[in-house]
């Protein structure tokens, strides 16, 4: 299987890095073919502009979505863009990898998204979810909270986790077409002794090798509704 492990974490020692160095090493045990996307230690540009495009179609005026388009379909869009969307497309499975951010994804992340997952080719029109570019391909994303598990839980104080990952796991990952399993979660990380941060990465471990066992989340299917995405009536 190929495996694609896109991590963001600017700390090396840190322990979204320490669970970015498990996952590289249980996959390559297994004998699988890993990339690995390090973002921080690229020094990935996250920011989407004019420059990603050499031959745009209007010079005046960016729509980033249609000089995506264009750039893919001519060969000419940014290196670094080609080199990751090639990474997705041969990936069978994505690791996705990051510390919560004020109940997001650090900048480098969403950045890398804005940049990646390039429009006619990820998705476009109606190719979303069940007809997404990128169905067939499944997504684990990891993260790591200062938070506490009660804090970030349905009646804590933030509400679930899953759910204020809405905007990632169904509005970027399910949208173009992948299954998302169900993420996996390292809450209170700097206030846990080591003990205890040996236990998570076990437990991650676990989640790893069997992986196939953990639940998918349910995204829209495209059945249910119509050619304008209005809901079908059963």
């Amino acid at each position: 299987m190929n495996v694609l492990i896109v991590h963001a974490h600017p700390e090396p020692k840190s322990f979204s890095s320490a669970l970015f160095r498990e996952a590289v090493h249980q996959y390559r045990r297994q004998g699988h073919t890993v990339q690995v996307s390090d973002l921080y230690s690229m020094n990935f540009n996250p920011v989407a502009s004019a420059a990603d495009f050499s031959t745009p179609i209007n010079s005046d005026y960016l729509n980033y979505a249609l000089e995506q388009r264009h750039a893919m379909s001519e060969g000419t869009i940014a290196p670094d863009i080609a080199q990751e969307v090639d990474k997705v497309i041969t990936a069978e499975l994505i690791l996705f990898n990051f510390p919560l951010y004020w109940f997001s994804v650090p900048a480098i992340l969403k950045g890398w998204i804005d940049r990646v997952f390039v429009s006619g080719k990820f998705y476009g029109g109606k190719r979303i979810y069940t007809q997404g570019g990128m169905l067939g391909k499944k997504v684990l994303v990891s993260v790591t909270t200062g938070g506490r598990s009660d804090m970030l839980d349905e009646g804590g104080i933030h509400g679930d986790l899953t759910g204020i990952l809405k905007p990632l796991l169904q509005g970027s990952l399910g949208y173009v077409g992948m299954e998302v399993y169900e993420p996996f979660y390292a809450f209170h990380v700097p206030y846990l002794k080591d003990e205890k941060r040996q236990r998570i990465l076990d437990d991650w471990g676990n989640v790893l090798t069997n992986l196939e066992q953990r639940p998918i989340l349910d995204m829209p299917d495209l059945e249910h509704f119509d050619d304008r995405f209005y809901p079908i009536q059963q």
